[in-house]
């Protein structure tokens, strides 16, 4: 398990990012075509993310609340994706699929997503990650304000719920 501080944010602008990101010389990782497919579960999120880049079955607690939100997260890193999607969509039922090309960029270890997604629009993620316990909440909750505050991401842009949520109240 690690510790996540993130923002998801509305974005019609992601070019501003990407050069302010660019700007900054950060480690571009590629775009990837991911396939989010998010089972029924008892609690929190899980879901397994299909792509080219990012292949992981994911399972994470998170506060639905606008601004930068703590998220507990568990990554397993599957060797056969496709038969892990049958037996979890046999044993536990499909909530939702989430269709989405995403840019992918660090700078040291915060992860920035460029993302368009499939019947939503496009978006801006930034998450500040602690894998080992050694950065601490309070820094990574700071450096996500940094990138809220450099980005110049509206109050009202700010997203409470998960891509997967949205699609479900369309």
């Amino acid at each position: 398990m690690h510790l996540n501080i993130e923002i998801k944010a509305r974005c019609k602008e992601q070019e501003d990012i990407r050069q302010l990101l660019i700007e900054r010389n950060a480690d571009f990782r590629g775009t990837d075509h991911q396939i989010d497919t998010y089972f029924q579960v008892a609690n929190g999120r899980l879901k397994l993310r299909e792509g080219n880049i990012e292949n992981n079955l994911i399972h994470y607690q998170r506060p639905d609340q606008a601004g930068p939100k703590t998220s507990e997260v568990h990554l397993y890193k599957p060797a056969d994706s496709e038969s892990l999607s049958a037996l979890l969509q046999a044993a536990l039922g499909v909530k939702v699929i989430v269709d989405k090309q995403r840019e992918i960029y660090f700078l040291d270890n915060v992860k920035f997503h460029l993302d368009t997604v499939k019947e939503l629009g496009t978006f801006v993620e930034i998450e500040a990650i602690d894998v080992d316990g050694s950065i601490g909440a309070e820094r990574l909750h700071e450096q996500c304000q940094f990138y809220l505050d450099l980005f110049a991401i509206a109050e009202e842009d700010l997203l409470q719920n998960s891509y997967s949520d949205i699609l479900l109240e369309k």
